[in-house]
């Protein structure tokens, strides 16, 4: 099947200024197109759109942009970026960006973590009390 499916972000005029912001994070990113109403552009190599839909609707938690991270560093970078200008730390490794996208900033061991039947209830207590991850302090619960 060669459809290619990727979500539309709908912005209240601001879809360049978040493609651009976006773009500025992410590695292997680009603007791919751009006019007026509609910006499609590419983070780490996946589609988006993002549409200049006016005040209608909002984003929420409903639907969330998840990055895996191998290292602290890259959840820390990720973390402060997305959280600068206005954006909001959320718990468990969730936060709004200044747009009001929801993003999941997660770990890529906590899958492990959270399978290991001697661990798992101890990891599940320690991150439900933190904002941003911390790999280590998940590894050493």
């Amino acid at each position: 099947m060669k459809n290619q499916i990727y979500p539309c972000l709908w912005f209240d005029g601001k879809a360049q200024e978040a493609a651009q912001f976006y773009c500025s994070i992410f590695k292997n990113s680009k603007i791919t197109a751009d006019n007026q109403t509609v910006v499609t552009f590419e983070l780490n190599g996946k589609k988006f759109m993002g549409l200049n839909g006016g005040p209608e609707f909002k984003f929420n938690e409903a639907v969330s942009l998840v990055v895996d991270c191998e290292t602290q560093e890259e959840i820390d970078h990720l973390w402060d970026k997305l959280t600068s200008e206005g954006g909001k730390e959320g718990n468990c490794g969730w936060l709004k960006d200044k747009f009001g996208v929801s993003w999941q900033i997660v770990p890529t061991v906590l899958p492990k973590l959270l399978s290991n039947p001697e661990k798992a209830k101890n990891v599940m207590e320690a991150f439900m009390k933190m904002k941003k991850f911390d790999i280590e302090k998940l590894i050493n619960s």
